[in-house]
């Protein structure tokens, strides 16, 4: 229940930002520049006035859109060619293994640093950076989950009776594997919202001055000695979302097993 309520606040702040919050996140004020905590500041300003607790609400479209995004797509390549490494011939095996190791190899930061380089500093860069990480981890538990069912006794009868290889990944074989992986992709958003925002920290990621839990950890860095509570309304909504999702994963992973459901 922690993790739904915390989920839900951010997706919450997120959605309303405009109308919880009066002030726009990018209106420069220099008179309320470094301003501290208050009434008409809940999280105080930055160097240029900006309202930090709006920042931080709209920070959070831009954190949640990229996590949701890359993380479905993510999911969707990683079930279809997991699903067809485990059930197709070998041959076509091992070459989607050589692939997804040869994906999973090179460093993030390596990676991001390439597409960025190419592409330059965009929420599209993040995205792929993103996928490209994930969908091989993704592809191989669907895929080790496919080959331990591809020899089931009711794949067989299915196969007996006609059933075509579409529909019996689709109606056999899916509903049994992504348990498993939409527990783990749960847990990956946070994973997720850590790179954007550490890209955007970086300077890789979205172009200023669009507001992002990453940026205004970097301009709360530069001042941290004299104006803390920039850096806390940076790192404070990464942690809670981190803390949300994960127990929302947690949560997930009991309704999914029963075995676990039945032990608490």
């Amino acid at each position: 229940m922690f993790g739904v309520v915390l989920v839900l606040l951010m997706i919450g702040g997120a959605v309303f930002a405009d109308l919880l919050v009066a002030a726009e996140p990018n209106r420069i004020s220099p008179r309320d520049r470094f301003q501290g905590p208050s009434l008409a500041h809940l999280m105080g300003t930055d160097q240029l006035g900006r309202d930090l607790f709006s920042r931080v609400l709209h920070g959070g479209r831009i954190a949640l859109s990229v996590a949701l995004i890359s993380i479905a797509a993510s999911l969707v390549i990683g079930v279809v060619l997991g699903l067809i490494a485990g059930y197709g011939p070998r041959w076509l095996d091992n070459l989607m293994i050589l692939l997804f190791d040869a994906i999973k190899s090179f460093p993030t930061v390596m990676l991001a640093l390439a597409l960025v380089t190419l592409f330059g500093p965009s929420l599209t860069a993040v995205m792929v950076v993103v996928v490209l990480v994930n969908v091989p981890g993704y592809a191989r538990i669907i895929r080790t989950q496919t080959l331990a069912l591809k020899s089931a006794q009711f794949v067989t009868a299915a196969q007996s009776m006609g059933a075509g290889t579409a529909r019996v990944l689709r109606a056999h074989v899916l509903p049994n594997v992504i348990g498993p992986l939409l527990i783990l992709a749960s847990m990956d958003i946070p994973v997720v919202i850590a790179i954007e925002a550490g890209m955007s920290f970086l300077g890789l990621g979205v172009r200023p001055p669009t507001p992002s839990w990453g940026a205004i950890l970097n301009d709360g860095f530069t001042a941290i000695r004299d104006t803390p509570w920039i850096a806390i309304a940076g790192g404070l909504p990464i942690i809670l979302t981190t803390l949300g999702f994960t127990f929302l994963g947690e949560t997930l992973r009991d309704v999914f097993d029963p075995r676990l459901k039945a032990r608490g």
